[in-house]
């Protein structure tokens, strides 16, 4: 804990005030990639949120041009390669599997008891798009881009989004995302549904914190 009695986070920001917690990852010199740090920190975060009453909606949100650019590769090929005892620990193993980070995170936001909003403010690629589908809302800056890339990696796509994107989006349009690998903007994912609305990048956060406003007065989610 910091001296003012807040988590002390390395990868993340999470700051409560008028009934709404903000949650911001917080790597802007890496565009916020995904890292397993930031997957334990984002799950504390929400375990917070739940745990205080005075919290009646989160708010997830980027730190600079970026709202998450995907996994950190800075690992390179190790970045998706099967991790030891040590790292498992964290999110446990499925047939002695480890379990992956976006995953964890996404069921995480998936349980949350307060009502979550996504602002993306910047590139939301990869696990930076699936992350956001257990959100109860998501609303877009107008510079916003959003790419489901994992075809274009030989990857599957992870974090449940193959169960929560045909929900947000419809199948048909969740297979063209998904096949395609390809990033589109936020006009497409205003027009795919993917987002409720799309605002000017200057008021994405002055919206997005109105809206927590209204969220404030409703009851808490029912999952």
């Amino acid at each position: 804990m910091t001296d003012t009695g807040q988590p002390d986070f390395r990868e993340i920001r999470y700051d409560v005030a008028d009934g709404t917690a903000t949650i911001t990852l917080n790597r802007p010199d890496r565009l916020n990639a995904f890292t397993r740090t930031m997957a334990g920190e984002l799950v504390a975060a929400f375990d917070l949120a739940d745990a205080d009453d005075a919290v009646r909606v989160v708010l997830l949100t980027g730190a600079g041009r970026g709202f998450c650019a995907g996994a950190d590769l800075a690992a390179g090929r190790a970045t998706f390669a099967g991790r030891g005892e040590a790292d498992a620990g964290a999110g446990g193993t499925i047939a002695g599997v480890p379990r992956d980070g976006g995953g964890i995170v996404s069921l995480r936001v998936a349980a949350s008891r307060k009502p979550v909003i996504v602002a993306v403010n910047g590139a939301a690629v990869g696990v930076g798009a699936t992350m956001t589908l257990p959100a109860d809302i998501r609303i877009a800056a107008d510079t916003a881009k959003f790419g489901f890339v994992f075809a274009r990696r030989g990857l599957v796509p992870e974090a449940a989004s193959s169960w929560f994107l045909p929900r947000v989006v419809g199948i048909s349009q969740a297979m063209e995302w998904v096949a395609t690998g390809r990033v589109f903007d936020a006009a497409e994912a205003l027009a795919g549904r993917l987002v409720s609305r799309v605002v000017p990048a200057a008021e994405l956060m002055p919206v997005a914190r109105a809206l927590a406003g209204e969220s404030r007065r409703t009851p808490r989610r029912c999952r």
